[in-house]
């Protein structure tokens, strides 16, 4: 039956552009803005008035207000980091929320005014926290979300209602402005099974944007003496300019640059006139593109597939307009990717697809999906490593890929003597010992019989649903006492007067409300760092420490790598390659997490070297 009381539109909330799309006569439809745009800047700027603004009006002022405007906030999507924007405090969640409000506006235009239900997409390797956030986002800007699809499943979506009779592998490879992703999925008669996913959630057209725009400021810095980055504006103009150079070099092999004021220096302008060829552009960024080649390698290893075996190869994301993205895919395949899909539109256009069936309106379709668990999920244990009990040992119960729905159970025994009462930690991640991975949840399993002459087994059950609903449950073999826990893919709040809270300010920006004084109680306070030299307060002397020890880390593992054999070398250039991406990121808590993964690796193979 279709769902006449609320309509179900689809959304891609994207790094750089969003977009809206709902089911119009059978097909996915892109809904407009008044003005007739198909997708958005995913920008938001809070002007002098005090007004917000989305989209087009938002970027144009980015280099004249740069501290009035926030871009590329997906990237923040899950974390605590306040974005500053106005010298105002902000969750990450409730500045994505203004850009779903505005694509609200379209959809209320077109579909009239009342309640309004979402499917939103996320990168498929977005984690839990991630895709919470997300949801939380759609619910402050007013929709009821109950959905979160990943974004190649969605693409694969799209393709596939218009295939319906086809059989074939495919792979979507997703490049879009601030992640990437590929998709490896089976279509048997409407039929479309994910097979298996990889990706990066930190690699995408603002890594290449950042790598031109240190480019621009090396020559100025050479030329000049004088770094530009370490101006707030400067720094933007850059940022714009590496945009343009981008674009530019999707279609020509070289561009010219000329920038007659880029910063001053001792009361003159100080400018930049060069050109750089597409060429010195892909040899910038040929690591990141070669990083994403392994991403592909992994995801059809893990779907035992073959390069022969795939027929037809999506580029979804504006960042696969790239030409070297396209070089190396034929390479890699021995055929082109498909030309006839807007990389743009495509995963807004399946997310269309999801809540018409959702909704009911494609169910005679016959179109059916299935999706995988992109990340492992399990639990936390005592393990023995050459003699030595270590805690905290990720035990995996669901690999990654595992296509779901599915049910695992894995059998585990107290750790000592007389023990009554077992903690159970629920972990989704790929690292082997926990505290790298996410926590869902914990729960405590209690009644086990105090048992002094054997252990006693317990029984942990694992359940995984479609709708990225987890129910674990623990139970004590010997008595049947047992306990679960539900980690619903859902909105978490901490509270719901946080959450009101944050509602409450959106209602009083949109409603242009006198400005109050900022809580200074509030976890997202930040004083305004406008008039800082730099533009980034505290945050830039931590990430220039964090960049000195990733520094330190290089060196140390240079000098490991001299005396180390074939197999543990191989090793270590794992580790320099995430060094090296450590350089590329902006984002202090994950810098701070790679170093820590580092040292953690650097300080077991000093160890063993020392035994």
């Amino acid at each position: 039956m279709i769902n006449k009381t609320r309509p179900v539109v689809g959304i891609d909330l994207g790094t750089t552009n969003s977009a809206v799309a709902y089911i119009a006569k059978g097909k996915p439809a892109i809904i407009p803005s008044p003005q007739g745009q198909r997708i958005i800047p995913s920008v938001v700027m809070l002007d002098l008035q005090g007004k917000i603004l989305v989209g087009d009006a938002a970027r144009a002022a980015q280099v004249a207000m740069p501290d009035r405007v926030v871009a590329a906030v997906k990237r923040k999507m899950g974390s605590n980091e306040p974005v500053v924007m106005a010298g105002q405090a902000f969750s990450p969640q409730e500045i994505s929320a203004m850009i779903l409000k505005e694509l609200k506006s379209f959809v209320d235009s077109a579909l009239g005014e009342g309640e309004k239900e979402a499917v939103i997409t996320v990168p498929a390797y977005f984690t839990d926290e991630q895709r919470r956030a997300t949801k939380q986002a759609g619910e402050l800007a007013g929709f009821v979300v109950e959905r979160i699809v990943n974004e190649p499943t969605a693409a694969a979506l799209a393709f596939g209602l218009e295939r319906l009779e086809e059989d074939k592998h495919i792979l979507v490879y997703d490049l879009g402005g601030g992640t990437f992703d590929v998709s490896v999925v089976e279509m048997m008669s409407g039929i479309l099974e994910v097979k298996a996913s990889a990706g990066n959630n930190h690699l995408g057209g603002e890594d290449f944007d950042w790598l031109l725009v240190n480019w621009l400021a090396g020559k100025i810095k050479k030329s000049h003496g004088i770094d530009p980055l370490n101006d707030m504006r400067a720094k933007s103009l850059l940022k714009e300019q590496a945009e343009k150079i981008k674009i530019e070099l999707s279609s020509a092999e070289k561009t010219a640059i000329h920038l007659p004021l880029v910063v001053m220096k001792n009361n003159r302008p100080v400018g930049l006139s060069t050109e750089i060829t597409r060429q010195d552009f892909v040899g910038l960024i040929e690591n990141l593109l070669t990083e994403t080649v392994e991403c592909v390698r992994r995801a059809m290893a893990d779907a035992k597939v073959e390069v022969s075996e795939i027929q037809e190869i999506l580029l979804v994301g504006g960042s696969t307009r790239i030409p070297r993205v396209r070089e190396l895919l034929t390479a890699f395949f021995g055929k082109e990717p498909r030309c006839d899909v807007n990389p743009d539109e495509a995963v807004a256009l399946g997310a269309a697809v999801q809540a018409g069936l959702k909704s009911g309106e494609l169910s005679d379709s016959g179109l059916i999906i299935t999706d995988v668990a992109p990340f492992s999920l399990g639990t936390s244990i005592l393990d023995e490593h050459r003699g030595m009990t270590r805690d905290g040992v990720f035990s995996v119960i669901i690999p990654r890929n595992t296509t779901i729905p599915v049910t695992r159970t894995e059998r585990f025994y107290t750790a000592t003597p007389g023990q009554t009462s077992v903690q159970v930690d629920i972990y989704q991640g790929e690292h082997e010992l926990v505290k790298y991975n996410h926590s869902l949840g914990e729960f405590l399993l209690e009644g086990i019989p105090a048992n002094y002459r054997k252990v006693e087994p317990i029984d942990i059950t694992y359940r995984y649903n479609l709708n990225g609903i987890l129910e674990v449950t623990a139970k004590c073999v010997s008595n049947g006492r047992e306990e679960s826990l539900t980690v619903q893919d859902a909105l978490a709040r901490d509270s719901e007067q946080q959450f009101a809270a944050s509602v409450d300010k959106l209602q009083a920006l949109y409603e242009n409300a006198p400005k109050e004084e900022p809580d200074m109680d509030s976890e997202y306070y930040l004083p305004d760092f406008a008039d800082d030299e730099d533009g980034d307060g505290a945050a830039t002397a931590s990430l220039e420490e964090l960049r000195e020890e990733l520094g330190m880390l290089q060196n140390r593992l240079a000098a490991i790598k001299q005396e180390s054999n074939e197999l543990t070398r191989k090793k270590l250039g794992k580790l320099e390659h995430r060094l090296d991406e450590a350089k590329l990121l902006e984002d202090t808590a994950d810098i701070q997490k790679i170093i820590d993964e580092a040292t953690d690796v650097l300080i077991d193979l000093e160890m063993e070297a020392e035994e």
